[in-house]
């Protein structure tokens, strides 16, 4: 049963999208430095297999394994010739998952950074990168991508330059950022300056947000920035807890239990789409997804709400949540 994000979002009050990729395919086998981009080829039992999971966990969105799928990504496996192969058929594997469903799925079509600077910092151009996206969504499009899914960007220049990307290719998009870097993203971006970055486009984005960063805690103080104002709807698609190293592995320390009060809060802070990142299992996902049906809607939470029940802040954002010093140094004494 096919669908679009724009009706779910008209018939849904909170929507869960999906969880990690990376992690979880290391857990089927993945090794460090192979690009997920190759399974679609390699082992498309395992690309689908998650999918499946996913969905089987209540999400309402799967995001394709295509995430590092630019040519400038690919370059790196020497791949860069396989960009509209490879990205169409990550959206074929998940449109296969999503139309054996019994309920509509949407597949999002993820477009991650090119791993390259802009001018005049680096020899990324605008057109370079316009042309760079459109080539991949272009191939996610024809695997049967719904809407392109713009994720873990840190540059206003690099945001702006995938969307145009998508709308030249005549498809709906959503933008994600990772305010990781002191409450921000790696290149100074604020929460609260993401619906900025915008402006002047054909088309704005069926919803925008954060997703990765440093943990629960950090994505939803972003979240309460974002919701501040009557904006398009907004994304929170957070770590599952903290990374921490067990001897040579990384593990996140968030539990089912942790994730599921995430997704409560992050809905009572206003976002209308709710997942994981790293870290976020199909385990999860099930926690969360019992947890937004089960939810009774209430306040917007405060930072000392965050604190209280989900855990203490890494990178508490200069502005984050209209707060001022004096309340997020309230917070951190709130969790010694």
């Amino acid at each position: 049963m096919r669908t679009s994000l724009g009706d779910l979002l008209a018939t849904h009050d909170v929507l869960l999208a999906d969880g990690a990729t990376g992690t979880n395919y290391f857990q089927r086998g993945l090794t460090s430095g192979h690009p997920p981009e190759l399974w679609n080829v390699e082992h498309p039992e395992h690309v689908q297999g998650l999918h499946r999971e996913f969905v089987e966990a209540g999400a309402d969105i799967i995001l394709t394994n295509s995430f590092g799928g630019t040519a400038q990504r690919l370059k790196l496996h020497h791949a860069q010739d396989r960009v509209h192969e490879l990205n169409a058929l990550a959206a074929r594997l998940a449109r296969e998952v999503a139309d054996a469903a019994e309920r509509p799925v949407v597949v999002a079509g993820s477009v991650g950074p090119t791993g390259e600077l802009f001018e005049p910092l680096g020899a990324l151009t605008h057109d370079v990168a316009v042309a760079s996206f459109r080539e991949q969504i272009e191939g996610l499009k024809d695997g049967g991508a719904d809407v392109i899914w713009i994720e873990t960007m840190s540059a206003a220049e690099e945001i702006r330059a995938a969307a145009q990307a998508a709308i030249d290719a005549g498809m709906p998009y959503t933008a994600t950022c990772s305010f990781d870097t002191a409450g921000r993203t790696m290149m100074g971006l604020m929460p609260d300056a993401l619906v900025r970055v915008f402006d002047g486009l054909a088309e704005a984005p069926l919803a925008f947000g954060a997703n990765c960063g440093v943990g629960a805690s950090d994505i939803l103080v972003s979240v309460l920035s974002m919701c501040s104002g009557e904006h398009t709807a907004v994304i929170s698609k957070g770590n599952c807890g903290i990374p921490q190293f067990q001897g040579t592995e990384v593990v996140y320390s968030g539990t089912p239990e942790l994730m599921g009060t995430y997704a409560e809060m992050a809905a009572d802070a206003g976002a209308r789409i709710v997942g994981g990142c790293c870290g976020t299992s199909p385990a999860h996902l099930a926690s969360m997804r019992r947890a937004l049906d089960g939810r009774t809607p209430g306040e917007t939470p405060t930072v000392d709400d965050i604190v209280t029940r989900i855990g203490p802040l890494t990178n508490a954002a200069p502005s984050a949540g209209g707060g001022d010093e004096r309340a997020r140094r309230r917070s951190r004494r709130s969790a010694d």
